[in-house]
Order: structure tokens, then sequence, then C-alpha cells
């Protein structure tokens, strides 16, 4: 309880500026005033990426999504905070202008991961923050939660290939709680979780046994650990940063039964979409966009309204515990 109290008056001291955050290397993060003001006093924060707005969906769907995922957050107590790289600048918490232009760039926005990031504000290059470059901006201005539909993982192949998600990484060195809905159904679950094992994350299944699986609720795969509400969610964030752990924690939430597409449908588009990628030549990077286009595509807009479905439900979870954890040491 003490560290959540010293960790509020930091905050304070960290935004004496209504808007900015200097790090130690002497460059600035922009950080919008509703965001600022909230991480001041302690209110709830959610992050959120950019990637999904630029290469997640087509325009105008991702203005739309971005938008209504923004709304979810406010409506449940919390102040979203979506990431980006403007004209080289880092923003934490975009305007409804700076959020038309990302959505109109779409793929034109650099994809950012950690890797990226010095590259992408030296050369002033506007860049859509993945998993773990939304994790490292919001963990240096102190926020503790971020919401996305799916982090990235292990790639099918990967035990040859060595391709594997910085996001993992990520995870495994930065105090931040991902609450997305498990891993892309388009990777290797079973090895990404054995990753995710050896670098020490804590993975907890939101009121389930069972690993979700993105599109799916089950992927076949028991989860470590269970949480069953916004509480004990907030009360592992909590313990994890009293105890110096300085580890990420991956809340998998189950998409909503609803909106589960069907596995058989999927699975099927999945393994023809990784066909298309071989045949392509499509790697690296640009590989999880173009499949998840193409399973969109091989099932007729099912999976899209699936993932947009997913992501607004990770964002009123995320929220419920970012305002449960604000709770703590007042």
């Amino acid at each position: 309880m003490a560290s959540s109290t010293l960790s509020r008056i930091e905050k304070i001291r960290d935004h004496i500026s209504p808007s900015y955050s200097e790090m130690k290397d002497g460059r600035i993060i922009k950080i919008s005033p509703e965001v600022s003001e909230a991480l001041s006093v302690g209110a709830p924060v959610v992050a959120l990426e950019s990637t999904i707005i630029s290469h997640g969906m087509p325009y105008p769907q991702n203005l739309e999504t971005a938008k209504e995922v923004e709304a979810i957050v406010k409506k449940n107590g919390a102040i979203p905070a979506t990431i980006a790289i403007l004209d080289g600048v880092p923003c934490v918490g975009l305007s409804p202008e700076e959020l038309m232009t990302l959505a109109t760039l779409g793929r034109k926005a650099r994809k950012t991961s950690r890797r990226d990031i010095a590259y992408v504000v030296a050369s002033k290059q506007t860049g859509a923050t993945t998993v773990s470059a939304t994790m490292f901006f919001a963990s240096k201005v102190g926020i503790q939660i971020f919401a996305t539909g799916g982090i990235g993982g292990v790639h099918r192949h990967g035990e040859s290939t060595m391709d594997i998600s910085s996001d993992l990484v990520e995870l495994g060195r930065t105090p931040v709680a991902v609450v997305s809905a498990g891993v892309k159904s388009i990777l290797d679950i079973p090895r990404t979780l054995e990753y995710l094992e050896t670098q020490g994350v804590c993975v907890a299944a939101y009121q389930t046994n069972q690993f979700p699986a993105f599109f799916t609720e089950k992927s076949g795969c028991n989860a470590p650990s269970r949480v069953d509400s916004p509480e004990e969610c907030a009360r592992l964030i909590d313990m994890n940063a009293n105890l110096g752990l300085r580890s990420g924690i991956l809340i998998a939430v189950p998409i909503p039964s609803e909106h589960s597409a069907s596995g058989n449908i999927i699975q099927s588009a999945i393994q023809e979409a990784l066909k298309d990628a071989r045949e392509q030549k499509v790697t690296g990077s640009a590989e999880t966009p173009f499949l998840l286009a193409r399973v969109n595509e091989l099932t007729g807009g099912t999976s899209l309204a699936a993932n947009i479905a997913l992501v607004k439900n990770n964002a009123q979870l995320a929220a419920q515990i970012a305002v449960s954890l604000s709770q703590f040491g007042k």
C-alpha cells in the first residue's frame, strides 16, 4: 500500500508540466492535458495502442473503432491514453484530430515496435505503436494498464525461423499489465506460453482455466493462473509492483461467446492464409497484418467483426481494473 502512495507522489512530481514529460536523455514525451491531469492525481488511466488503428483495419472502421474504444474506457470510469509517435514526437493521449490523422494515414504510418522507436523519433516520422512500444511509453509516464486486441508471440515454425515477437520480451522487462484476448491464433500458442514462462511473465486467464485464442474462447492450453474479477486483477498488479518484480502481466480475456467465431472456419482460413504468406514470401513485421487481413477476407468479414468485439471487451475490463487499482493506498 505504501508503494502505491509513493508512486502517486512520484507521478505528481513528474507531471508538474501539464503536457510534457522529460525522459532521462532530454527527449520529450507529449502527454495530453486530460491524461496528464489524471496521472498527477492518481486517477485511473488505460493505455491503448495505435497499430490497431493504422494496420489492424481499414478506414473508416479504424477511426470509428478507436473512438468507440476510448468511449468505452471513459464510460467505465477511466481515462483513455492512445499512444503513437507523430512527426517524431511520442504522444500519450491523442486528440480527435490526431486520431483522424493516424486513421487516414493507415499503413503509411510506420509500424513501430521497441526496436524502431529511436529511429522513428530521430527521423521525425509518424509511427503507430505495437504492444511493445506502447508498453514502453506507458511505463515511462506511469500508466500501469494497457488494453489491446491480442499480443504477438512465437510464429509457427518459430523454432527454425526464430521469428518471435518483441511483445514477449517487453512483457518480461516492463511493469505494465496487458489486457488482451490472449495470443493471435495465427501464431504458435503453446510455444508462446513457454516463452512467456522463460521471460518470467505472470499469465492469468480471466474467468476461465484455459488460455484463450483470440478469435475463439479456448486454445486447448491451460492457463498458469486465473483471476475472476477486476478487483483480483488489481490486487495481482499491485502485488507485482510491491514485490519489485519489474515484469509485466498478461491478463488473457476470452472473446465474448456471442462473437466467438467457429473454430473450424477460422482454423481453415488461417491455414489458407499461412500458405498464401509463404507463397508471397511475406515475413517479419508485415506477416501479422497480412495474415489477419487474409483471414478476414476468407471468412467474409467475420473475423474483423470478432476482432472489434474483443478489443472493446478488453477495453471495458481494463478500465474496470484501472478503477479498482486506483483505490489501492487511498
